[in-house]
């Protein structure tokens, strides 16, 4: 599957980011909950290993994951359930183990069936979409970390992947918020990294989003506010769709409000 290899090379840019950064910059707090650095890599961690014990069976996930959603159903938040699993496994450390893992997580996807079911924490889903959602939450939260740190991300055209999956959970935005799923499908066109134009859905000028796909890729992560993109949106369903898309699996999240995510300073890699 291409997309394991997306899944690397993203995981790649945001390892390269870190490693020659001194040890203390782990410790620094993003403006995601205020997790830190170390936080972040923590989390892609711990859901890439999960990642790795589906595809090998669903008996092993469930092994590894039942501890996880006995500790959410006690009210443990995700943070704590998975500093509890690191224990002292912090910083640089926890960098280079998260590394060899991403390498074994491309390795197993790259020839695995994409048709394959596999577990999750939610509804089961094919192997193609899981290492899709692995690029997905490596990109999103990679974010936060370049957005603490001023740097601009170098855009990529397999940003593709997540803008495909932000259009494909247009009704997974409303169903999860039990709200009624507007009855057209938006026309999405976007312009990629490298200049090509992407569409999705029927053209129809009533009801559409269009503009930079790596703006749209922000925004269906939830890791800027529509407001804060340039971003164009007709039509009731497409702004009622912008407004709240998550293209994440969980339970509903609001996404932050204007001006709250941003890159500290625009300091180009």
């Amino acid at each position: 599957m291409k997309q394991a290899f997306d899944y690397l090379a993203e995981a790649n840019s945001l390892f390269m980011l870190l490693q020659e950064q001194p040890n203390s910059v782990f410790g620094i707090q993003t403006q995601f909950k205020s997790w830190t650095i170390s936080d972040v890599i923590g989390h892609l961690y711990v859901f890439d290993i999960a990642a790795l014990k589906t595809l090998e069976s669903a008996e092993a996930f469930e092994e590894y994951f039942a501890p996880i959603r006995s500790d959410l159903s006690r009210g443990l938040s995700i943070l704590e359930i998975q500093c509890k699993y690191l224990g002292d496994l912090t910083g640089r450390a926890l960098l280079e183990r998260w590394r060899i893992t991403s390498k074994s997580l491309s390795e197993a996807y790259v020839v695995a069936d994409p048709k394959q079911r596999v577990r999750w924490a939610g509804p089961e889903m094919s192997a193609l979409t899981c290492i899709t959602a692995r690029q997905m939450e490596t990109w999103a939260h990679g974010q936060e970390v370049f957005d603490v740190l001023g740097v601009t991300r170098p855009a990529a055209d397999r940003i593709r992947n997540i803008c495909h999956l932000g259009v494909s959970t247009f009704s997974w935005t409303f169903i999860n918020r039990k709200l009624p799923v507007p009855g057209l499908l938006p026309f999405v066109r976007l312009t990629s990294p490298s200049g090509d134009t992407w569409e999705w859905n029927d053209r129809n000028s009533n009801n559409c989003v269009s503009g930079d796909a790596t703006a749209f890729a922000q925004v269906v992560t939830q890791v800027r506010n529509i407001a804060d993109t340039t971003l164009v949106v007709t039509g009731d369903g497409a702004s009622k769709w912008m407004a709240l898309a998550q293209c994440f699996a969980g339970p509903p999240i609001t996404p932050p409000v204007k001006g709250f995510r941003f890159a500290v300073e625009n300091k180009p890699i």
